[in-house]
Formats: structure tokens, C-alpha cells, sequence
């Protein structure tokens, strides 16, 4: 198996760049040792001998964890984050990193360390990110099974560009001990697959506590192993096709009201639900710049040059923030779940696009305007998912056919706080449930054509210093 993951990587990854560094002489021998033990019918976990890629901003140690910076290039990991470390345990074999964007900021897995991720669909379009490039490879089948992250919506976005799944849990499931503040629910790691029982398999190896992770408490080790498909036929679906107010692009809308009319039928009921929560752009704004100076401007005295663009921007906006602004962005974290939680009281799963916009060209940081609205700043257009982070419940993305571009298209659940369980259940129905229908059944790249476009992705890239998105100043103690 893992041969044949190598062979199609040495292949076809040249022309989509998923993978940075890689794992080959460690992985053959633990290869071999997989082969024996299964061989002698004592596998050491239910994942011995699956190769799988880790995103490089988690630890894998004797590999570098460069978060696409340069001058993290010999930033060379000596132990295993706890992720990779579960999965170890679980029998994975670590084969690469993937790619990122610069510290894993913003929407397009694209730096001037590694260079682009193209997508497996059309190598010339973003893969998404800031885990693009486990959302390629898994798209491509270089590996089975990738790790992920996710603030505002990094595992879910690529996964719905590349026509997989992708899980941002309840910040209780998978514990994540390097968060840097540990208080904070915005920051999550999660798993990413190319279906749901691929992931339900990496979930029960990565989910439990940690006592260096103080949202995580004791569970049930065995949470997520009986879980199974929902009656679909019971579901309450509430769908909203913009989250009250954001611009959407008019096919996306064409596509995701298409979903709509393909569920309605199957389910108990499918409604339009009120999504305006409160000012949640502006409270995820102080919220990520607050995580930002956490971790890159402790001191609120050091130079940011030697970060890109996106990173700089952020940082700038921690700069400006006052400690009413921090304390009003707390206090409207709370409403906005308060009045969530009372819209789930009558829907079971929300329904949603996950992306606003077609994939656009990996050259491009971000789309400047969304149906005539100027994007503020560099993760403006990431709306979709990053006002579900809010809640701080889980989300899971599905793919769903093609949109018009006929490139793959995702739809996005959101569950109640800590209701991953149900949340993971009805994702389980609806897989099928697109599966069965011709429109919206999961696509296959066709990588000789990939391969046939000959896209330079690995170029140096490199973004002026402080650029802020169209370089007007964001005001975040005001309204965004």
C-alpha cells in the first residue's frame, strides 16, 4: 500500500505540490514491521500500516514544521505533536507534510517556501486551505487519510474545493495541547478524509482529553464508535443560503439552492432559518487578531517583516485593539451561541454553502469583490465557515456533485455545541443520500489531464511586507 501511495505521489504531485517534506525511509520500515505484524495476526491498532499525510504546522519529529516561512525552514520537530502521536499509537504511517498557507493564514495554500497547492480538478484553481494541501492529496489519492486544523474554516473550505470531507469537532474532542491561548474554542485540529467512514476511523484515533488542552475533560474512550446513520427521514433541516447577509456568488446560490430541492423530499422537514446571530464579523475579527498577537506579538514590541502579508495584517489589528473591544468580543461570542442554540431548537442540522465563491486562480490571494462587496481584509470572503466557528459547535463538510464551474462542490453542517455525535450521524445519511443521486454524487479528478497542464506551482512566492487586504485601515473597535 505503501508503494503504491508513493508511486502516484512521484507521479502526479509534481504538477499539484500537496506534499512539502517527506518520511520514505522511516515509512518503508514501519511498512515492513506493519507487514509482520499483520502477517502474524497482531495488528497494534486499527490503523497499522495506513500512510497518511500531516499538515505542516503539527509536529512530526525528524521532520521540519516550517508553517511556510522561511525562516522556519530548519525548524526540525524532536518530538510528535499529540495528534500525530495518537495516530502513530493507531498503527498510521507518517509519509509527508502538506502544504499550507504562510502560518496557516488564509484561504489559498499557497507560500514562498513550498510555493502553491493546485487543485486536483483543475491545477491552475486554489485547493483551498490553510489545509489545501490534505484536502489535494486526499482528492488525488496520494494518501488515505490527512490531519487538519481550523479557525475559520480551514478544514472546511479545501475540503469542498477538492470534493472531500472535512470535520472541525467541538473543541472537547480532539485535544490540542499547542494551542497558544488554551482557553480559546476558535482554534481546532480534526481529521480529513475522502468519505465518512474514513474519517469516523481517524476520529476515534485522535479524539480524548489532555491535560495540556483545558477544554478537553475524561470521556468515554469509545464516543465515536457506534455511531450510524441517521433516519434521514426524521431529520429536521434548517438551511440558509448566506448566513443572513453575506454576498454569495449567484452560482454558488444556484448550486446550493439545487442541494436544497435534492434533500427537501427525503427529510422530516427543510426550512430557511433566520442566521443573523449578531455582529459576528466583527467579533471573529478581535477574536483572531487576539490569537494572532498571542502568537506571533506576545510583547507588542517585535518586528513583523519577517512574516507575510496575511500574518502582518492580523497583527496589526491585535495592535489596535483595546481591552473593551476584547471584552465585547467575548460578551458577543456568548450571544451570538445563545441565540444559535435556540435556533437548533427547532432543526436539527443547519445547512449551508461552504464556499462563497468559485475556486478562482491559485495566483490570486482572495477574491477583492463578492456580488459587488469589497472584501475588507484577507479573510473576509472565508464568512461561511468562520461565523459557524463562532459557535464553537462542530461542522462538517460534505461534497456534493459539481457546481457550474464543474469543479466539486461542498455543503456545510453545523450541529449543536457538543453535539458531534448527531451532527457526525446525520452527515453519515446525507453522504448516502448524494451518493444516490446522480447530480450531486462525489466526483474523481481525472489526474492525467492534471498532469497534462504543466502549471509551475513551485515558483517563489512572496507578498509586499504589510499589505492589509486592499490596503484600507480596519477599524475593529467599530463596526466591520
Amino acid at each position: 500500500m505503501l508503494d503504491a501511495c508513493l508511486d502516484r505521489i512521484a507521479r502526479y504531485d509534481p504538477s499539484l505540490n500537496a506534499l512539502t517534506t517527506f518520511n520514505t525511509e522511516r515509512a518503508r520500515v514501519e511498512a515492513s514491521a506493519s507487514t509482520q505484524r499483520w502477517a502474524a495476526g497482531r495488528p497494534c491498532g486499527p490503523l497499522d500500516g495506513v500512510p497518511i499525510g500531516v499538515k505542516d504546522m503539527q509536529d512530526v519529529a525528524g521532520l521540519p514544521t516550517t508553517n511556510g516561512n522561511p525562516l522556519m525552514r530548519g525548524n526540525v520537530a524532536e518530538q510528535d505533536a499529540l495528534i500525530v502521536a495518537r495516530l502513530r499509537r493507531a498503527g498510521a504511517i507518517v509519509v509527508a507534510k502538506t502544504n499550507v498557507p504562510e502560518f496557516g493564514a488564509g484561504g489559498n495554500s499557497v507560500n514562498p517556501v513550498w510555493g502553491a497547492t493546485g487543485n486536483p480538478y483543475d491545477p491552475t484553481r486554489i485547493a483551498g486551505g490553510s489545509s489545501g494541501g490534505s484536502a489535494a492529496a486526499l482528492a488525488a489519492s496520494f494518501l488515505p487519510l490527512c490531519t487538519g486544523s481550523d479557525t475559520g474554516g480551514s478544514l472546511r473550505l479545501p475540503a469542498a474545493l477538492c470534493g472531500v470531507v472535512g470535520y472541525r469537532p467541538s473543541g472537547d474532542v480532539v485535544a490540542h495541547p499547542g494551542r497558544p491561548l488554551g482557553w480559546s474554542v476558535i482554534s481546532v485540529l480534526g481529521p480529513m478524509a475522502r468519505n465518512m467512514d474514513d474519517l469516523l476511523l481517524m476520529l476515534r484515533a485522535i479524539q480524548g482529553a489532555d491535560a495540556g488542552d483545558p477544554l478537553t475533560v475524561p470521556t468515554d474512550p469509545a464516543r465515536f464508535d457506534d455511531i450510524t446513520p441517521a433516519d434521514i427521514g426524521g431529520l429536521r433541516v434548517g438551511y440558509s443560503v448566506d448566513f443572513g447577509d453575506l454576498p454569495v456568488d449567484p452560482d454558488v446560490r444556484v448550486a446550493f439552492q439545487a442541494r436544497v430541492k435534492a434533500i427537501a423530499p427525503h427529510v422530516a422537514t427543510c426550512e430557511p432559518v433566520d442566521m443573523n446571530l449578531g455582529q459576528m464579523d466583527r467579533c471573529f475579527d478581535i477574536l483572531r487578531a487576539e490569537s494572532f498577537v498571542a502568537a506571533f506579538d506576545a510583547t507588542g514590541e517585535g518586528s513583523v517583516d519577517q512574516f507575510g502579508a496575511h500574518v502582518a495584517a492580523n497583527v496589526a489589528l491585535g495592535r489596535g485593539l483595546s481591552f473593551r473591544d476584547r471584552a465585547w468580543a467575548h460578551l458577543e461570542q456568548t450571544r451570538i451561541l445563545r441565540r444559535f442554540r435556540e435556533r437548533t431548537d427547532d432543526f436539527d442540522i443547519i445547512l449551508l454553502p461552504t464556499v462563497p465563491v468559485p475556486a478562482f486562480p491559485w495566483r490570486q490571494s482572495y477574491p477583492a469583490r463578492i456580488e459587488g462587496q469589497e472584501m475588507d481584509i484577507y479573510y473576509r470572503w472565508l464568512a461561511l465557515t468562520y461565523r459557524g466557528s463562532l459557535m464553537g459547535g462542530p461542522a462538517i463538510t460534505l461534497p456534493s456533485g459539481a457546481g457550474a464551474d464543474g469543479l466539486p462542490f461542498g455543503v456545510q453542517l453545523l450541529g449543536r455545541l457538543q453535539g458531534d455525535r448527531a451532527l457526525l450521524s446525520a452527515a453519515l445519511s446525507l453522504e448516502a443520500l448524494f451518493a444516490s443521486m446522480p447530480a450531486t454524487r462525489p466526483l474523481t479528478p481525472d489526474l492525467k489531464l492534471t498532469l497534462s497542464a504543466q502549471v509551475d506551482l513551485k515558483s517563489p512566492v512572496t507578498h509586499p511586507p504589510h499589505e492589509t487586504g486592499t490596503g484600507q485601515t480596519i477599524q475593529v473597535g467599530s463596526a466591520v
